[in-house]
């Protein structure tokens, strides 16, 4: 069955008189996969995946509840449909009234566009320049002592959105990115590097040799080997370890906890302070913007879970660029339909892409050679939560932390654990820098479009000594 004849079915069945609404959403995905380790291939593949949901809304003494339920089963009997959509109405009258009801968008501009399209699709095809690329890293890494392993992916996929008040959208939304990882012959060091396609999933514009290149530069930096003690340092993180602390600020950036006292965005909050506050005098932006060229995401919200970011009752509302710091200060923060309402501020919806803005013109080589002694990082891993009430976070550093004296690498240092706010760290901050796209560590499953800048900090917090490798 048909994608579009899935979702006008499932809006079709009838309803009792207590139905509120209904609101469909199927996606189909189309992946395609590289992974080579020992400067070898060892595995590519092409899958296929289907998944839909119906989100049911129905009246109850006291509001309005809603119900989701999810399948990824290949629909052969409409009577499947029926039965998910009975479930999904089971479900809102046993959740009891939402606090996030609102009144289903209508439809818009745009509305229909392309909605009777096929989905998108990828292949193996995607990767031809970049498999010969990896066959002449293969012998580069045999004839120099190093040894490659790594993944790429690249997967498209398309949505399709219906909902009772006729909104009918449809997206395809490509995403891929590369990861590559050098080790010495004797795996004793390894370093890392990532890249993200653009939105179109071109792979032709990834310099996978000029990456080995780097990852090689940063193998005969760790030839070299200095222990440090935990301590505070004059620390450069390249736009991939901010890229993974900045998104985690962004996903914090909520209003609803925020209006009520419990996150680092609540007004007099160790004073950092909400909307209007300002965290840096450098004029950093960080923004989100589903029509940023080479990072579109969709134009309209897509969700089968209500939060306090996001709300099932606004599927389908289009989207708009925001600008969540501007020049170093607190511009927006996350809110629904409903929690706009409720406090009085703007409907505003989490991005899929995050672009930080506003640095100078330095490059993180630049950045390093004003650094007396201090330490450059690679990337950062198993970051988690210590402190809402200060975005407070730890994680580990990972694949090479190195020596910087007098403005250049002199060795490779042991890994740490960092105690740090992504928020005190830009308050900080000696200098950020030129930015360019980028792909987390960390967060790359769930955020890949991200263009983000490298930032020196005079004190970074490295905790305690690890010995993760």
């Amino acid at each position: 069955m048909r994608a579009q004849d899935l979702v006008e079915r499932a809006l079709a069945v009838p309803g009792g008189a207590d139905t509120a609404g209904r609101v469909v959403v199927v996606n189909e995905s189309s992946e395609a996969v590289l992974r080579w380790a020992n400067n070898t291939m060892t595995t590519n593949g092409h899958s296929t995946a289907l998944s839909w949901a119906v989100i049911a809304f129905i009246r109850l003494d006291g509001g309005t509840a809603a119900g989701v339920v999810s399948s990824s089963a290949q629909v052969s009997d409409p009577q499947e449909i029926e039965t998910t959509v009975r479930a999904a109405e089971a479900a809102a009258r046993q959740a009891g009234p939402a606090r996030d009801v609102a009144d289903l968008p209508e439809p818009g501009d745009g509305n229909g566009d392309g909605w009777a399209d096929p989905a998108g699709e990828t292949s193996i095809a995607v990767y031809a320049r970049l498999a010969e690329e990896l066959a002449e890293g293969f012998g580069r890494g045999k004839a120099e002592g190093r040894i490659l392993y790594g993944f790429a992916s690249h997967e498209v996929t398309t949505t399709w959105l219906g909902t009772s008040t006729g909104v009918r959208r449809r997206w395809t939304q490509p995403t891929g990115s590369v990861e590559l990882n050098a080790k010495t012959a004797d795996l004793a060091r390894s370093a890392w590097g990532g890249r993200s396609t653009p939105t179109a999933g071109d792979y032709a514009a990834l310099d996978l040799l000029a990456l080995d290149a780097e990852l090689a530069t940063r193998l005969s930096w760790g030839e070299r080997r200095v222990d440090l003690p935990a301590g505070r340092y004059d620390t450069v993180l390249p736009p991939s370890a901010m890229a993974d602390l900045l998104t985690y600020m962004c996903w914090e950036m909520v209003g609803r906890p925020a209006e009520e006292g419990r996150s680092a965005f609540a007004k007099g909050a160790d004073g950092i302070g909400g909307i209007g506050e300002r965290i840096t005098q450098i004029p950093v932006s960080m923004t989100s913007d589903p029509f940023a060229p080479g990072l579109e995401t969709a134009p309209f919200l897509v969700t089968t879970h209500s939060s306090d970011e996001v709300s099932v009752f606004d599927n389908g509302a289009p989207l708009r660029r925001v600008d969540w710091l501007r020049d170093g200060v607190v511009n927006a923060l996350a809110y629904p339909r409903a929690a706009a309402k409720e406090f009085g501020a703007e409907f505003t919806v989490p991005g899929d892409n995050l672009l930080v803005s506003g640095g100078g013109p330095e490059s993180t080589a630049e950045l390093v050679r004003g650094v007396e002694r201090g330490l450059l990082l690679t990337c950062l891993w198993y970051i988690r939560m210590v402190e809402p009430a200060t975005l407070l976070v730890t994680g580990l550093t990972r694949d090479g932390v190195y020596l910087v004296e007098n403005g250049e690498v002199v060795g490779e240092v042991n890994n740490f654990r960092f105690n740090e706010s992504p928020l005190d760290l830009l308050r900080r901050a000696q200098q950020v820098g030129a930015s360019e796209r980028t792909l987390p560590r960390e967060f790359k499953d769930w955020f890949t479009r991200t263009v983000t800048a490298p930032v020196r900090v005079p004190d970074f917090n490295m905790a305690s000594v690890s010995q993760a490798t």
